[in-house]
């Protein structure tokens, strides 16, 4: 029971963090929390959907499919909240001006929700899917004991929504003038995190060199499986053990959509 608790604790927790920061970054634009229960809804089928075909999946591309599958779902992922943070480097003036303001209504919001959704639904996607693995090969290996995993499973589920909403509703409580900073810079983390692990997974795959592996090792000081190991590896994308090349990529990400941000804030505005 503890194994299927920590397991499903750790795949919800990466998908409630990205989404308690993503709802908290949209809580100005219009109707965004449609938008992003519609995505925990398209992930959820699409989880199944990827948990159903996971043997066609692994068997594509010589055996590597799983981990392609992987890469090009975080892949998608890093460019959305990329986008997400050079818009709100244009748009979160206007968004704090009218934070108040219940009827505000701002240029691009609707593609702006429709990109975070789909965010949403990856996230929730490969996560989702993960978890019904992970627990059918625990059901599979354990005979008779299917309660004591639903039960672990449950108690899973509610500790990594739980930890998310905390996340999400310490956001909330900070200050506009610095909210969209902070909600952009762990945005900024989430996807660097993101690009690490997909190029994790392209090494996994021999599609990429891992020019040294590994380029230090913490595992001993600040485990992966443990409860701050999870939360940073979640959070900010923490590799114990990471490849030179996760690094280049995590580095890479940041200084590119650092970058597409500072020009975007730079970029003479349109009267709304």
């Amino acid at each position: 029971m503890f194994g299927t608790v920590i397991i499903v604790f750790r795949e919800v927790l990466e998908a409630a963090i990205l989404i308690g920061i993503i709802t908290a970054a949209t809580r100005s634009v219009p109707n965004s929390r449609h938008w992003m229960a519609a995505g925990v809804l398209v992930g959820l089928i699409g989880s199944a959907m990827v948990a159903a075909f996971t043997q066609e999946i692994g068997a594509l591309a010589s055996g590597v499919g799983q981990e392609l599958f992987n890469a090009i779902v975080l892949g998608v992922a890093v460019l959305m909240l990329a986008w997400h943070n050079i818009w709100m480097a244009s748009h979160g003036a206007t968004l704090a001006a009218n934070a108040r303001s219940l009827g505000s209504d701002i240029r691009d919001g609707r593609s702006e929700c429709s990109a975070l959704m789909l965010v949403v639904a990856l996230a929730v996607l490969r996560e989702g899917a993960e978890t019904v693995l992970f627990l059918y090969g625990i059901a599979a290996s354990e005979v008779g004991g299917q309660s004591s995993i639903a039960l672990g499973g449950l108690f899973g589920l509610v500790l990594g929504v739980g930890v998310g909403y905390t996340i999400y509703a310490g956001l909330l409580r900070v200050p506009m003038r610095w909210f969209f900073t902070a909600t952009s810079i762990l945005v900024l983390l989430l996807a660097a995190g993101m690009a690490s692990q997909a190029a994790h997974y392209l090494i996994q795959a021999d599609l990429l060199p891992s020019l040294y592996a590994p380029l230090w090792d913490t595992s001993v000081i600040l485990p992966e499986n443990g409860v701050i190991g999870m939360l940073l590896h979640s959070l900010i994308g923490y590799d114990s053990r990471p490849a030179a090349m996760q690094i280049v990529f995590y580095v890479l990400v940041l200084i590119t959509v650092s970058a597409g941000m500072k020009l975007a804030r730079r970029k003479p505005k349109k009267p709304i």
